[in-house]
């Protein structure tokens, strides 16, 4: 049995049993709100609980380090989507302590893809068409220096509406606790 047939085979019990039901919502966030935070395994229900949402109350997207590393990325896509289709009135950039991204050391992961097969003429070719993965791969030294940055990215992006509130915050994964560091409504 595979990860995958385990998956499926859980899923058409939930869908037989209306277990669904249970989180019936409308594409629109009732808080009108949308959040950017990391991928982390330790955030998946603790955010919730420790924010006061559930299911239907927000947009989520989740990236490796809650980090707007492009102004045309698909994270700031889906944010002004988010805002402009979505009723999203305000954003909040939610970092964390212990982040995995605090730690990525781009010539490990380089060495790491061409272990997995990735040959060296792909990495080259990349890199002459004018990608540096090393700064693709890099991570950052203190996560509220990469939340202010990500904050910025979004507050003085040319396509979001001034009007928005966008706020910074970093999260302890393992009591919960918010720690502000950039208040939306001063800026």
């Amino acid at each position: 049995m595979t990860l995958l047939n385990d998956i499926l085979s859980y899923n058409e019990e939930f869908v037989s049993l209306k277990k669904y039901e249970d989180f019936t919502t409308t594409k629109y966030p009732d808080k009108r709100l949308v959040i950017l935070t990391c991928m982390d395994t330790r955030l998946v229900e603790l955010l919730h609980k420790a924010t006061n949402t559930k299911n239907g109350d927000v947009k989520i997207i989740k990236n490796a380090g809650a980090i707007v590393s492009h102004p045309f990325g698909s994270i700031m896509r889906s944010l002004l989507i988010a805002v402009y289709e979505l009723h999203a009135d305000e954003v909040l950039v939610i970092g964390h302590h212990d982040c995995g991204m605090s730690a990525i050391n781009s010539d490990s992961v380089l060495e790491k893809l061409k272990q997995r097969g990735i040959e060296e003429q792909t990495l080259e070719t990349i890199k002459y068409s004018g990608i540096d993965l090393h700064e693709w791969f890099q991570g950052f030294d203190r996560v509220e220096d990469s939340v202010k940055h990500s904050v910025d990215m979004v507050k003085h992006h040319p396509l979001m509406s001034k009007d928005i509130p966008v706020h910074g915050l970093v999260i302890d994964p393992e009591t919960g606790k918010l720690d502000l560091v950039v208040n939306g409504y001063e800026n």
